[in-house]
């Protein structure tokens, strides 16, 4: 880290971040809080709030709205301070995981939330394992202290114990549940307190110098300040105070303590992603890595998202850009096709709001519409054929067989598939004998989300019928092997939405089978999105 060149200063105060956490533990309102402390918006919204005006910002399909759950990672661009926060929404549900993990290899940085009252939940520990493997720091919000919570000490425990990592407290809780007023902030000494009857305020501050400031007594309650006080000095002998370097390495977490939905805490946390989240880091790439200071622009596709405008078929491929100043009207080389691409009408997010990005730098998202020319994992470069490295694809859990309810309309189905399998929304596999497509994906809820989309979308009613294929694996090794063995495994083989030939299993002893007769045939649950 320290030995790399100084970052051009506006490359150096952008945090690009994304937010992990359990459906539930409050991701979306804290994502809201941060939009109103950098004055993106007036006024939160609340998920469950009614009326149009009062919608959440972030989650802008339709079926989110109904649900109150995010499906679609969406990006958000705002300043707060000195800072440019680029915020990468994840969708909390299990389901789409897959978009989650995309996600990751665009961030340098995750804040984790979790539950006050519920620790660490599986979800959490899953999307904690991905960031891990790539050592992104993390930053760990607690939320909901101001309903009932475990012990403080209880929740950092857990949290050492089940993710392998160190804690660090950066503010301590003042009173659990009903009696929570606020926390001491234990980084710069001050004493924050909960405004509860407006919660879009933000907290009072109040400077105190340490803890034995006998103007502490005048705002918290003898049994509770007794309490805290001794529950800091424990704090303070048994855990790590906080390393930069740990913390940049993964190996430490900062934990601040709150309420998102009383905008409490949120502010102190902000400030933490400007001291501690790391500025935009080197990018893997082949064949070799782009550092964030070089001139020239390099960017790579890591979501695809169709008909963000349903009036317009268009779709916006998510590019993060790795390297350089990147102005509108650049042309990039579309490394894959190796054609040039000239960026006319690049848009920055501000949740479903969009304006056309004029300029952006290493660290930013942009937005580039398009009409199918972009795929995930595509580098965008100044000429150099790099190649962004390390975007994972998940071999589906779940496969259907889908027909369009009309059957003269299997061609507009042919093209509505294809669109959401750019999208990374799904799989989709064409078998080689029969006809009819066969749709894969991680979790049931998918289904669901893709019928209604088709239908919205495309004015196309389908139906999803049960398949006699449970999983898929991409085929890889010598040419005439793989020949012979697709020529033999015929009413098993299809190819995937990129042309890739795949192997369609229905038990696993299908798969053991293939291994035992066709050593030299390998098959993987997991492709790199990366065209060579």
């Amino acid at each position: 880290m320290s030995n790399r060149p100084a970052l051009p200063p506006e490359i150096a105060r952008r945090r690009t971040f994304a937010i992990i956490s359990h459906p539930d533990a409050g991701k979306t309102t804290l994502t809201e809080k941060f939009l109103l402390f950098g004055g993106a918006i007036q006024m939160a919204g609340q998920v469950r709030a009614k009326g149009e005006a009062r919608r959440t910002r972030s989650d802008f399909m339709s079926m989110e709205k109904e649900r109150g759950i995010s499906v679609s990672a969406s990006a958000m661009s705002f300043d707060f301070k000195t800072f440019r926060f680029n915020l990468v929404d994840t969708p909390g549900h299990s389901d789409f995981s897959e978009d989650t993990y995309r996600t990751l290899t665009a961030v340098d940085a995750a804040v984790m939330v979790i539950d006050g009252a519920k620790g660490v939940e599986s979800q959490t520990r899953k999307l904690f394992e991905v960031c891990r493997l790539r050592d992104l720091p993390i930053l760990t919000f607690c939320n909901k202290m101001d309903r009932e919570s475990r012990d403080t000490f209880e929740i950092i425990d857990e949290i050492q114990e089940n993710l392998a990592i160190d804690v660090t407290p950066a503010s301590w809780p003042i009173g659990v549940g009903r009696d929570f007023i606020g926390c001491y902030d234990l980084l710069r000494d001050r004493l924050e307190l909960m405004d509860r009857a407006d919660r879009n305020r933000r907290a009072a501050s109040i400077e105190i110098n340490g803890l034995d400031d006998p103007e502490i007594e005048k705002h918290v309650p003898e049994a509770l300040l007794a309490k805290l006080r001794e529950e800091v000095e424990m704090a303070r002998e048994l855990l790590p105070a906080i390393d930069m370097k740990a913390v940049a390495e993964g190996t430490m977490t900062p934990i601040w303590f709150g309420s998102a939905i009383n905008s409490f805490g949120v502010k102190e946390l902000m400030d933490g992603i400007g001291t501690y989240g790391p500025e935009p880091q080197p990018q893997s790439a082949e064949p070799r890595q782009i550092a964030p200071e070089e001139t020239k622009v390099a960017g790579f596709v890591f979501k695809v998202q169709a008909n963000m405008d349903p009036k317009h078929r268009d779709r916006v491929a998510f590019v993060r850009l790795a390297s350089g100043h990147f102005e509108r009207g650049m042309k990039l080389l579309h490394v894959r096709s190796k054609k040039p691409m000239a960026v006319t009408n690049p848009v920055l997010f501000l949740a479903a709001d969009r304006e056309l990005a004029e300029e952006a730098w290493a660290g930013d998202i942009i937005g580039i519409p398009n009409h199918g020319q972009l795929r995930i994992g595509d580098t965008l470069t100044e000429g150099e054929a790099l190649r962004v490295t390390g975007i994972p694809s998940f071999a589906p859990e779940l496969l259907q067989n889908v027909r369009a309810g009309d059957p003269m309309k299997a061609k507009h189905l042919e093209k509505a598939l294809m669109q959401f399998a750019e999208e990374g929304a799904a799989k989709v596999f064409k078998p080689s004998i029969g006809s009819g497509f066969i749709v894969g994906v991680v979790g049931q809820l998918q289904f669901e989300v893709l019928g209604r989309r088709i239908e919205e979308e495309y004015g196309l009613p389908v139906r999803f019928e049960p398949s006699q294929f449970t999983s898929a694996r991409w085929v890889s090794g010598p040419r005439d092997k793989v020949e012979a063995f697709a020529a033999a495994n015929k009413q098993h083989m299809g190819n995937d939405n990129d042309g890739d030939l795949v192997y369609l299993t229905r038990l696993q002893w299908d798969i053991d089978r293939v291994e035992r007769d066709y050593p030299e045939v390998r098959l993987t649950a997991t492709k790199e999105m990366m065209v060579a």
